[in-house]
């Protein structure tokens, strides 16, 4: 929960934002500078009703977010009324069929369709799943009672009170069933997995009014003034404007966006086009890459008390001078782009009698560092895009070790904003467009407030840090390979 802030004149006026995450939901009050007024978080309940299966119950969820709505609104010291807009910036992998089925474990228009790689993180398995396994949930599509979407369009129905279900550009576009060429719901996927058109959203632009809070839930009606999703959200809130632009979000995992302009990106090693965003006539695409279990590692060695305060690990794995040859292969969920295995396992290798929990520490930051130079390497050679610029966010870019590492692997400067909430500032960002709160996104620009600006650094003789990291990378590429192929299902 946050805590009341005063002194903010009862004239302002603000928008809020609600984030819907993997393990929390968030909601900040924003004004005209887009400072942060108030503020309230939530954990989010996970359900696991059998071995494999992961969910969340929607009406709790809906609870969670008007719970947090309300109590961000009263951290402000401000009322509904003085709300312009809500914006809703919710995460990729859940789909609303009865209980929202969220799995913790593991995309050249129709050439892209032949090489679709459909993972856990893609809803439309979940979907097809759930078809295939509850037998009301087909016989409620066939009797035409049942309605898909997302956790955005779920949040929609609910706020309009069953009045709009609809989604956005961006959301739809990382289902892996909408034809982000086209623009549309790809028939040719759903005929593939048999999943009926008929129970799709209607899709909407990224900006857009898709009408009003029923008063009976916040006193007042809101316009509810844009949905995105998390990623696409936070390349926003980064002011990713341009082809070129890229954008590093460490947390539960890591999700690198590189903007590819008014063109999708074909790609055939593990990145796939988005949609970041659709306003007004304009379409921005970016492509992504994604390795899996940042967080969730850090978090891991944590449990096992390898430390005790996550502020810890940079001041020891600063304490050694390397890991002593002692690799980490962060490998919870298997191994996403370029090396696109999902029977990977997570290890340690190189595990002598000198080492010690500063080795391990060092080992695991330096794991997270290599995983993002290998996306960076992959997304220089699969788009040709020249870089324009890197900012980086989420949780984990605080970390110093990790964010110094990353940028003398990349050899390129990288960006830490002043709050990391990127996901939530962006829809924030959007939904003001939509109402005049703010004018232009060159006034978004002159917004951004900037923590640390990291750059390459160069050791003994000049000799760039990333260089002397080769050998390094190499030997853990190599412990990458001995966990390949580990278990004998996916």
């Amino acid at each position: 929960m946050g805590t009341r802030r005063n002194g903010f004149s009862k004239r302002e006026s603000c928008v809020l934002s609600v984030d819907v995450g993997t393990t929390s939901i968030r909601c900040h009050v924003y004004d005209k500078v887009a400072k942060i007024r108030g503020s309230c978080t939530k954990k989010v309940s996970l359900l696991y009703p059998e071995p494999g299966r992961v969910e969340m119950d929607p009406e709790e969820l809906w609870q969670g977010f008007v719970s947090v709505v309300k109590g961000a609104v009263q951290d402000s010291g401000l009322e509904m009324s003085q709300m312009e807009a809500i914006g809703i910036s919710t995460q990729r992998a859940v789909h609303g069929v009865m209980k929202m089925l969220h799995f913790l474990t593991r995309r050249k228009r129709f050439l892209a369709a032949s090489l679709v790689v459909f993972t856990p993180q893609h809803v439309s398995l979940r979907l097809l799943w759930a078809l295939q396994n509850l037998p009301q949930l087909r016989q409620a599509v066939d009797e035409g009672t049942c309605l898909f979407g997302t956790i955005d369009t779920w949040l929609l129905y609910k706020l309009t009170k069953g009045l709009v279900h609809a989604t956005d550009y961006s959301n739809a576009s990382s289902t892996a069933i909408f034809d982000s060429y086209q623009m549309c719901w790809s028939g040719f996927l759903c005929s593939l997995l048999s999943l009926p058109l008929s129970i799709f959203p209607k899709v909407q632009n990224t900006s857009h009014n898709f009408g009003s809070s029923d008063p009976s839930i916040f006193g007042v009606p809101i316009p509810i003034m844009s949905v995105m999703a998390d990623q696409q959200a936070a390349m926003f809130g980064e002011c990713c404007f341009h082809t070129g632009d890229v954008k590093i979000t460490m947390g539960t995992g890591t999700f690198m966006d590189i903007n590819t302009g008014n063109k999708p990106h074909t790609s055939v090693a593990g990145l796939y086009p988005l949609v970041g965003w659709k306003i007004g006539s304009e379409v921005v695409y970016l492509a992504e890459g994604n390795a899996a279990g940042t967080g969730t590692a850090i978090k891991w060695a944590q449990e096992i008390e390898l430390f005790s305060d996550v502020k810890d690990t940079v001041v020891m794995a600063n304490s050694v001078k390397d890991s002593d040859g002692v690799c980490f292969v962060p490998s919870f969920s298997g191994l996403q782009a370029p090396l696109n295995d999902p029977k990977a396992c997570a290890a340690f290798m190189g595990l002598k009698p000198s080492t010690t929990k500063s080795h391990l520490v060092r080992a695991i930051l330096e794991s997270i560092a290599f995983r993002n130079k290998q996306l960076f390497d992959v997304m220089l050679r699969e788009t040709r895009i020249p870089i324009t610029k890197i900012r980086a966010d989420g949780g984990v870019c605080t970390n110093d070790f990790i964010m110094q590492l990353t940028t003398d692997l990349l050899g390129r400067k990288i960006s830490r904003p002043a709050h990391f909430d990127m996901s939530c500032l962006g829809a924030a960002f959007v939904a003001g467009l939509g109402v005049g709160y703010w004018k232009s996104k060159e006034e978004l620009k002159k917004l951004q407030m900037t923590d640390r600006l990291f750059l390459p650094q160069c050791g003994k003789g000049d000799c760039c840090n990333g260089a002397v990291y080769k050998p390094v990378l190499q030997n853990w590429e190599e412990a990458l390979q001995r966990s390949m192929h580990w278990y004998s299902q996916s």
